[in-house]
């Protein structure tokens, strides 16, 4: 090729542009709030952390799992041996031949990007995401023919004018989306911040198998500082790695496709939520979003900027408070962002800062702060519905093997029902068990859901110190919601009372018990029967099993929903959506009846409170809908004592 020089300064070129856009957009990011990180950890862990944690998420899409592989495997070893062969000039026929290996490799996979984006999904976004492909084959094919002479196939100095000026406008499109783009802004630009998040990843644990699904405590000494706000008011109020994560999506649209309010046609999508994050981080508006648009809003009215309100022009409240809690974003994002965190900081600043949460939710927090359960019952009543189950009191006995965390369900009659199939199962098994009674408060879900961090730390420290006078060696509830907080959150508070206590759900301890054979069931003759996994047990903390095992202890074979296991579509009734109860186009429990409709049950098995009355709630007719709890009471066939 002539012109022997233009290409390594055009590549040298590249690299200093995109070490430039690298710094300017880590100082976007370094806006935010201070967060501690292991700077050398992070990047030595960063490729087993791409290669196994996050391709394990991509891999559930074959298709799309072996298109990034090829293609950003032979992206990224094709970079490294560029730099070699053609800015370097390292003359070296086995260097030029792995890079033409390379090369093929991100050539074959860029055609299969390519046929993805001749159709794509609707949840896909489009704009700039439509040219990527043709970036993609022009830097892989350009390159190819380039490195042809240094692998000895051809000749050196093969190609004139005309060959030299087309290979170079082909490689100065390449590195323009896939070099200079990475850092100032192309499609290309997940694959810079992408890493950068694995490495720095707000919650760590999520990697080598982890579970990490607890909301993070507010430092509710800031309060007092100057300038200081509670939750999340700006861009720059949000930890600096979480806007590294914002900057990370790739915008596949997968948390679309599996959110249940945007599905209900409430003014939420997920994708588009973190897309204005980035906005707010950078500054501008949403004209450019090539999105889904939230239902019901139009794209290009959203502006912000780093140091704007964020609900003043970028983000409407309704969007935040249409979230459902339920993770099906986080669990299915390939780039392992964590919408719920944002969500919920944002609506902390809303609720403790500007006392803003719609309908019913002022109401219920201040029900919460006076009487310590939601609905502001006497608190003195919390026992009343066992008042023929001649419970164990804990403060009477002092110590017990299971203590029975009873949850608000004490107050609802539905509720009662499950409490009490549960209580008689534990007396068949003969379980040394007791309750706290009125000592018992509000776990605190619904109120730091909403945003009042302040009033769950408040109820989480004094259910701790209750708890904190007598011995038990496990927690057991039939709530997911409490469950999950005494699981994963009172722990966070710097209070060691539960460090040692295991906290269990209802279907995992009865389980254990049929598996011991502390109870003997009878088989169960219902027709048909589906199991409705609750997102708080589910995904939040991985318990698909239990519920299912016990199901078929009773010689039910289930007929799974299509969205099930970690794809299960939530009932509603999470996140204190039925309190905020922002409208959409139709009801969440409407939609997930209809996933229980195409299986043909006749029952709906439950193991959640809420899940049991979002379902109940749909107009009938409709299948019964049962807590696994009250399945089995009905199946007993004798005591073991």
């Amino acid at each position: 090729m002539i012109f022997e020089w233009l290409h390594p300064v055009l590549i040298a070129t590249a690299l200093v542009l995109a070490a430039i856009g690298a710094v300017r957009r880590v100082n976007l990011w370094r806006a935010g709030q201070a967060d501690q990180i292991n700077l050398i950890a992070g990047l030595m862990a960063m490729p087993g952390r791409y290669l196994h944690d996050l391709h394990d998420i991509v891999e559930r899409d074959k298709y799309m799992s072996k298109t990034h592989a090829a293609t950003g495997g032979g992206f990224v070893l094709s970079a490294v041996l560029i730099i070699l062969v053609h800015m370097l000039g390292i003359d070296s026929q086995i260097l030029a031949w792995a890079l033409l290996a390379s090369l093929v490799l991100m050539f074959a996979g860029a055609l299969f990007v390519f046929k993805r984006r001749i159709d794509p999904p609707s949840r896909i976004s489009k704009g700039p995401w439509m040219r990527l492909p043709k970036s993609l084959l022009s830097f892989a094919g350009a390159f190819f023919v380039l490195t042809l002479p240094a692998a000895g196939v051809l000749p050196e100095g093969t190609g004139g004018v005309l060959l030299t000026l087309f290979l170079t406008a082909l490689i100065i499109w390449g590195m323009g989306e896939l070099f200079f783009g990475m850092t100032w802004g192309g499609p290309m630009k997940h694959a810079f911040a992408g890493a950068l998040h694995l490495a720095f990843h707000r919650r760590q644990e999520r990697f080598g198998g982890g579970r990490s699904t607890g909301l993070k405590p507010v430092d509710l000494t800031v309060a007092s500082d100057e300038g200081s706000v509670l939750g999340v008011a700006k861009p720059t109020d949000f930890k600096w790695t979480q806007l590294l994560g914002f900057d990370a999506c790739v915008q596949c649209g997968k948390c679309e496709a599996m959110c249940p309010a945007f599905a209900a046609g409430q003014p939420l999508n997920p994708k588009k939520l973190i897309q204005d994050m980035v906005v707010g981080l950078a500054g501008g508006s949403d004209a450019k979003f090539a999105g889904s648009p939230y239902p019901g809003k139009e794209v290009g009215n959203a502006k912000g900027g780093p140091n704007q309100i964020i609900t003043k022009g970028l983000i409407d409240p309704e969007t935040l408070w249409s979230c459902t809690t339920c993770r099906a974003c986080v669990e299915e994002c390939p780039m392992m962002i964590e919408h719920v965190d944002a969500v919920v900081d944002m609506r902390r600043y809303l609720t403790m800062e500007k006392g803003s949460t719609p309908n019913k939710g002022a109401e219920i927090l201040d029900n919460i702060i006076a009487t310590d359960n939601p609905n502001g019952y006497a608190p003195a009543s919390r026992t009343n519905w066992a008042a023929d189950q001649n419970l164990t009191l804990l403060s009477d006995v002092k110590e017990t093997e299971v203590l029975f965390w009873v949850s608000d369900g004490a107050f609802d009659m539905r509720s009662q029902r499950i409490l009490r199939s549960f209580v008689k199962l534990l007396k068949a098994a003969d379980v040394d068990f007791a309750v706290l009674g009125d000592e018992e408060l509000d776990c605190g879900d619904v109120a730091r859901r909403l945003g009042d961090d302040a009033t769950f730390q408040s109820l989480a420290k004094r259910n701790m110190e209750a708890m904190s006078k007598y011995k038990f060696k496990r927690i057991v509830t039939t709530d997911p919601h409490a469950y999950h907080c005494l699981r994963n959150e009172y722990n966070d508070l710097g209070l060691d009372v539960l460090k040692d206590v295991e906290v269990l759900h209802h279907t995992t301890y009865l389980n254990e018990l049929v598996q011991q054979g502390k109870l003997k069931l009878d088989n169960l003759s219902a027709g048909t029967v589906t199991y409705h996994d609750p997102c708080y047990l589910g995904r939040y903390n991985g318990e698909y099993e239990a519920p299912r095992e016990l199901l078929r202890s009773l010689g039910v074979e289930i007929a799974e929903m299509e969205r099930s296991g970690f794809r299960s579509r939530c009932c509603g009734g999470g996140g204190g959506a039925p309190i905020t109860d922002i409208p959409g186009e139709r009801r969440i429990a409407d939609m997930r009846m209809e996933d229980v409709n195409s299986t043909g049950a006749e029952l709906v098995a439950v193991g959640c409170q809420q899940c049991t009355a979002m379902l109940e709630g749909v107009v009938e007719p409709r299948p019964e809908v049962k807590d696994i709890a009250e399945i089995l009471a009905g199946q007993l066939i004798e005591e073991v004592h």
